[in-house]
């Protein structure tokens, strides 16, 4: 695993178990499912308990106060290189654990916790509309209003992944009342439970690639959210706490893919070599540009909580580098695969696929270019 094997020896933390189990049931039960993932008659929700069992969602939660997403990313690479739908899940799961970790919502944290971070309950991360709006992208899509003990939420949300009719997931609310001390408006970030007969779970269209991923439009019909469910209110200084993680712990996506990228190109030198070494990038640049990458990530992962502006922009900039180069890796794989990688029975067409969703999912490509351009 190059230089992510190296930076976990050099943490002398025991949590490198984990990945190497992780890279260990990758290899062994998900590989053979990969491409059903891919299709969407498959979503793996026993592998991605069972990964709970070995300690996969829990390495990054916080412990009397620092945080340490290495080998929560490191595990994602791990399934990354194997199937980019189940790394993509994986981000989801992790996520939803560093939403309930950070809450000061004594409650809930109790009552989620362990739930999450062990697997025993799966679920995602709503906040692709949230996350655009805090931007000036989009409107927040859902409205809320106070009431006795909590709050009922209205609206609809287009696109929600790794879900299920028993799952749950972190989303955020405008107040359509009045905030705290009377002020108007305000947001606030809360747990759905997809049980809530009020919460209805529609599939979505076909995708171009990682169907199985659980992956749904979500209407909520006067949903009452109690005040146990709430993960913070307001939600603006909560996000920008959880922010960085949020974005880092993508990296793993990015980074399992191209890592299998460079497994391709390595994969058809033998017969194809000849001819190969004709094209404009081989596998030693992408080799070079990975370990640069993994480098970085650990580097930020070791301190989320960071709040410096310029440790900020250097997650965005990582984050946007990853995307680009992601499509630019699977291309690569593609192009040394030639008409092989063009049949659907190989994995090269999946790469490039799936390299397509790292740079679109939010925050894509155009988001951090202009989070970047807007300081």
């Amino acid at each position: 695993m190059g230089s992510l094997a190296l930076s976990r020896v050099a943490a002398q933390d025991p949590a490198p178990t984990i990945t190497d189990e992780v890279a260990r049931l990758a290899r062994q039960e998900l590989a053979p499912l990969a491409s059903a993932i891919d299709a969407g008659s498959v979503y793996p929700g026993e592998f991605l308990r069972r990964l709970g069992k070995v300690g996969a969602w829990s390495s990054h939660v916080p412990q009397e106060g620092p945080a340490d997403l290495r080998w929560a990313i490191q595990s994602m690479a791990a399934l990354g290189e194997v199937c980019g739908a189940t790394a993509f899940m994986a981000w989801c799961q992790n996520t939803l654990v560093w939403y309930v970790a950070n809450s000061t919502n004594v409650k809930l944290a109790a009552r989620f916790g362990n739930c999450f971070s062990s697997g025993r309950a799966l679920g995602g991360t709503g906040l692709s509309n949230p996350m655009k709006s805090f931007f000036g992208i989009e409107r927040l899509k859902l409205k809320g209003r106070k009431v006795d003990g909590g709050y009922i939420v209205r609206g609809a949300l287009p696109w929600v992944s790794n879900l299920g009719p028993d799952h749950y997931f972190g989303t955020i609310f405008e107040r359509e009342d009045e905030g705290n001390k009377g002020e108007p408006g305000g947001t606030v970030m809360f747990l759905a439970d997809c049980a809530d007969p009020a919460i209805t779970l529609t599939p979505c269209k076909p995708f171009l690639a990682m169907d199985g991923t659980g992956t749904y439009g979500v209407q909520f019909r006067d949903v009452f959210v109690p005040d146990e469910l709430i993960l913070a209110e307001p939600a603006a200084p909560f996000v920008r706490k959880i922010r960085a993680g949020f974005i880092l712990l993508q990296a793993g996506m990015g980074l399992g893919l191209m890592r299998d990228c460079i497994n391709i190109m390595d994969e058809v030198h033998a017969p194809l070599g000849h001819v190969n070494r004709y094209l404009p990038q081989q596998p030693l640049q992408f080799r070079e540009l990975l370990a640069e990458f993994e480098k970085e990530a650990m580097t930020l992962a070791s301190d989320p909580y960071n709040t410096d502006d310029s440790y900020w922009r250097r997650v965005v900039a990582l984050r946007l580098r990853i995307g680009d180069a992601s499509v630019a890796f699977a291309h690569a794989a593609m192009l040394h695969c030639g008409a092989r990688g063009y049949l659907m029975s190989h994995r090269a067409q999946r790469r490039l696929r799936e390299a397509y969703f790292v740079a679109i999912v939010t925050p894509a490509t155009k988001q951090l270019r202009k989070m970047l351009a807007d300081g």
